[in-house]
């Protein structure tokens, strides 16, 4: 397909996809801390903070 080939087609579209798991992830965050369970809050919040940094650096190579 014509869009694997194209590297910043694919980056965009990483980048999209990150966006839309970072909002289901902040939602189960707000489950988990209703819920007062710790050990999904850390992990969900552990996974937003590397998935927020990948953004940013796919972000930054985008606007090169």
């Amino acid at each position: 397909s014509a869009e694997l080939s194209d590297g910043i087609k694919a980056v965009e579209n990483i980048l999209n996809s990150f966006q839309t798991t970072i909002i289901l992830q902040r939602e189960i965050l707000a489950l988990a801390s209703d819920a007062n369970d710790e050990g999904t809050n850390a992990l969900m919040s552990d996974y937003i903070r590397e998935q927020e940094k990948l953004v940013w650096m796919y972000s930054a190579f985008l606007k090169k």
